[in-house]
């Protein structure tokens, strides 16, 4: 008995330093890594690697559309300069050839297959521009071309609402670009897309007017004047 407890004594001994030595070991671990999170960026605030490759395919795609957009200003303002330049009879082409360009970029757009509301901003704006350019009646413009835009969305069947906004949108934008009266191109942008939207219908009106809203709505006396009363179905 008494050698089986001196066996036993040394044993427990070494188990509770095990122990203790574990212990210590798990305790040093901790503050280690304690110490090394502390020093690493906050882990909450940064991605992983497939987070961080579609971050860099949206920036890279969104800077190719900003491109695009931009590419077709200049193709749209070059042209529409140029043409008037030459044909040499400023006020009346002005409005011929804002017309003409916008229905060539719906049939462009037609045979792609896509990007129609994509571009419709930055041909309008082109348009506008081009006038501009040449001294040109940029109001008569502005109401032509959102026309043409809305009505030939409702040939092809296309959103009236979202090319009336994105047409109207690059006329504006134009207009402040190019130093000239905000207030009248975009009264007259707004009245071109709602006469275009009247020949479609009432709920192409409804549609056209309450998205002019929100565009135009920047410039009070426009959203007050140029934009009429929700039409009511017969």
């Amino acid at each position: 008995m008494s050698t089986s407890k001196q066996e036993t004594e040394p044993s427990a001994k070494g188990a509770k330093a095990a122990t203790a030595k574990g212990k210590s070991k798990r305790r040093s671990a901790m503050q280690t890594e304690t110490s090394q999170t502390a020093s690493r960026p906050d882990v909450a605030g940064t991605i992983g690697r497939a987070g961080s490759t579609v971050k860099e395919g949206i920036v890279t795609s969104l800077r190719g559309i900003n491109e695009i957009e931009a590419e077709i200003v200049s193709l749209v303002r070059n042209t529409v300069s140029n043409g008037l330049r030459a044909g040499g009879a400023v006020a009346s082409e002005g409005i011929t050839i804002g017309r003409d360009v916008m229905k060539g970029a719906f049939q462009a757009t037609e045979e792609v297959g896509n990007g129609l509301v994509l571009c419709t901003k930055s041909v309008a704006k082109g348009v506008i521009m081009g006038v501009a350019d040449v001294g040109g009646d940029v109001i008569g413009v502005a109401r032509e071309t959102t026309k043409a835009a809305v009505k030939s969305a409702g040939e092809v069947g296309a959103d009236v609402g979202m090319v009336a906004k994105r047409a109207v949108d690059g006329v504006i934008e134009a207009g402040v670009e190019t130093g000239g009266n905000v207030l009248e191109i975009g009264k007259s942008a707004a009245t071109g897309a709602i006469e275009a939207a009247g020949v479609i219908g009432n709920t192409a009106v409804n549609t056209v007017r309450d998205v002019l809203v929100s565009v135009v709505g920047g410039v009070k006396q426009v959203a007050g004047t140029a934009l009429p009363q929700r039409q009511t179905q017969p």
